[in-house]
């Protein structure tokens, strides 16, 4: 994996990776080439939901628009949405989640990537946060709890 940021809060320490991008929502997007965005949950959003049982994903084939709802996630804690960061078709989703939906947990930048997009408007993913960006918004999140 790439370098990354510690974020240390009252002893809870937030990955995150220094070459992704990141939305409000947090989610994380990687430019894999030209036009195709690999995408997951962070690190943050994980540790937020606890223990996560259960996913629905998105549909490969279809179009989805940023900020779109793409699924959701079952945790023992709640139910949550996630959302597309980018504009563009879905072509490949991560299917072995459905039985190993941990995977979000144990490795939310890694083997829990939930899909891939070909993204249509590479501006979007360049209009991201980047990485210190979004370190700064989990620090006014948890201030805010």
């Amino acid at each position: 994996m790439s370098s990354t940021i510690e974020v240390v809060i009252d002893n809870k320490k937030y990955v995150i990776v220094k070459d992704y991008r990141y939305t409000k929502t947090d989610e994380w997007a990687k430019l894999e080439d030209e036009n195709r965005v690999r995408i997951g949950i962070t690190d943050y959003a994980q540790k937020e939901l606890h223990d996560i049982i259960g996913i629905e994903l998105p549909e490969k084939g279809a179009f989805v628009k940023k900020g779109d709802t793409l699924g959701s996630l079952e945790s023992v804690k709640a139910t949550s949405d996630y959302y597309s960061p980018v504009s563009g078709k879905i072509v490949e989703v991560n299917e072995r989640l459905i039985d190993e939906p941990e995977l979000l947990n144990t490795d939310p930048y890694g083997e829990g990537w939930i899909a891939v997009i070909e993204i249509s408007d590479k501006t979007e993913y360049e209009s991201l946060l980047s990485a210190e960006e979004y370190a700064e918004l989990i620090k006014e999140k948890i201030k805010e709890q």
